[in-house]
């Protein structure tokens, strides 16, 4: 995948290290650029077809902070249809995990549009998608076709919840562990 990052302290080499074990968006090229922001950082991230690119920014200057992540939406009992939604508070510790998180949403914006030809503006889709995968460490097609629809293994864990707040998970599996800053890499 070709990307181009402008984000001072940030190589490409090291985008490609924090995005490793992720799909590729074949034939797309990945835009990486700084969020200058006033008060607080935030999530931000688009993907343009015609141009085929898709770009992420991240917080400059990157402090930790808290996003609420809509991933669906419940049916409430009763006559008249109303919905509450559904959603999840996700801590990002570095950058590295707002490009994963970032990445896996707008992938799957890719996905829904070049794989299956469905459109683009499945945002609570693409929101459980990324949710659910941006800290595993393999992410594939299965996991893209998974995310289709809200199920059971589609939304957050009491796992991926301790994993969010920094406590190991309760049944045991490992957590992936991402670099808190884009140091040297060893060889």
């Amino acid at each position: 995948m070709r990307i181009r990052c402008t984000v001072p302290g940030l190589s490409e080499r090291d985008v490609r290290r924090a995005l490793d074990g992720l799909p590729e968006a074949v034939g797309y090229r990945l835009v990486v650029k700084p969020l200058r922001y006033r008060t607080e950082p935030r999530l931000s991230a688009v993907t343009t077809f015609d141009d085929r690119e898709i770009i992420l920014q991240v917080p400059e200057p990157f402090l930790p902070f808290g996003e609420i992540v809509p991933y669906g939406a419940k049916r409430m009992p009763g006559a008249d249809l109303r919905f509450v939604p559904l959603s999840e508070g996700v801590s990002f510790r570095s950058p590295a995990e707002v490009l994963r998180f970032l990445y896996c949403h707008e992938w799957y914006h890719w996905f829904l549009y070049e794989v299956r030809g469905k459109g683009w503006s499945s945002e609570t889709a693409c929101d459980r998608f990324a949710l659910r995968n941006f800290r595993r460490r393999t992410v594939t097609m299965a996991d893209a076709r998974a995310a289709l629809r809200r199920t059971e293994g589609s939304v957050p864990t009491p796992a991926s919840r301790s994993a969010a707040k920094g406590r190991p998970p309760r049944d045991g599996t490992e957590q992936l562990r991402l670099p808190a800053d884009f140091g040297p890499v060893a060889s």
